[in-house]
């Protein structure tokens, strides 16, 4: 597999990298839904079509990263991946606008919108980093309709895997739990591991939406030994306090 990108996804692809040599993994662009610039969205799609012309000339197929976020879904409905979608961000358009090219292109494909990824080495600007910085800081804003499906990057990558090793090309599918966990629920959990009380400021925002993962539970059985399930969002972020250097021992 030829990994482009050096971030968050690209270095957790990195045991990949030996493996499925007809794969090309574009782990490179934007990873923040707001505050991205327009020069940014430029940037990933110039980079986007130069892979896709690469993979076009080569036959190989090309992995592309989307979003399952509500910028893509909304809130009105579990999202699925055969549902008619109408970006609800400029974020959730730019992705959808790049899908679509995919699509269109010719090229063998796997489109994975992904669910909130949590594990080692996260951009200090995504959610988990921000709420242990804010609950070090003794002060944290929560959104109260706002939700994540939170999945483990190291089970997004066996899927990946799983995937390929299948033969499965030309899907479009999501890769999250199926859980809507609130984000008051995270930062609960967070405070009981870390042994801290912050000040909390609500507010009347957020977007609360679901996944739909019946696709991939049906392409991939196996994905139902991964502990899917209200609680594994826990076992996710008790692995990410485990792994950040500095954080405090997990509460007993």
């Amino acid at each position: 597999m030829e990994i482009i990108g050096r971030g968050f996804l690209a270095g957790h692809l990195a045991p990949l990298a030996h493996e499925h040599a007809d794969v090309v993994a574009l782990a490179a662009g934007v990873s923040w839904a707001s505050g991205t610039s327009t020069a940014d969205f430029e940037r990933e799609r110039n980079l986007f079509r130069q892979v896709l012309e690469r993979c076009r000339a080569s036959g190989r197929t090309l992995i592309f990263f989307s979003t399952a976020s509500a910028g893509v879904y909304g809130a009105d409905r579990p999202g699925r991946e055969d549902d008619v979608v109408m970006a609800r961000s400029a974020y959730g358009e730019h992705k959808l606008g790049m899908e679509r090219e995919l699509l269109d292109s010719g090229v063998d494909f796997l489109v994975l919108r992904l669910g909130h990824l949590v594990g080692p080495g996260q951009p200090a600007h995504q959610l988990l980093p921000t709420l242990v910085e804010s609950l070090g800081a003794g002060r944290i804003a929560i959104q109260r309709r706002a939700t994540r499906d939170v999945i483990d990057v190291g089970h997004v990558i066996a899927v990946i895997d799983l995937l390929l090793r299948r033969g499965i090309r030309r899907e479009t599918l999501n890769v999250a739990t199926g859980t809507a966990v609130p984000v008051e629920h995270i930062v609960d959990h967070l405070e009981f591991r870390l042994g801290l009380s912050a000040d909390r400021r609500y507010e009347d925002t957020g977007t609360s939406h679901l996944v739909s993962v019946d696709k991939l539970h049906s392409l991939l059985p196996e994905v139902g030994g991964f502990g899917f399930g209200p609680d594994y969002y826990r076992t996710v972020l008790d692995g990410y306090l485990a792994g950040t250097r500095g954080s405090a021992e997990p509460a007993p």
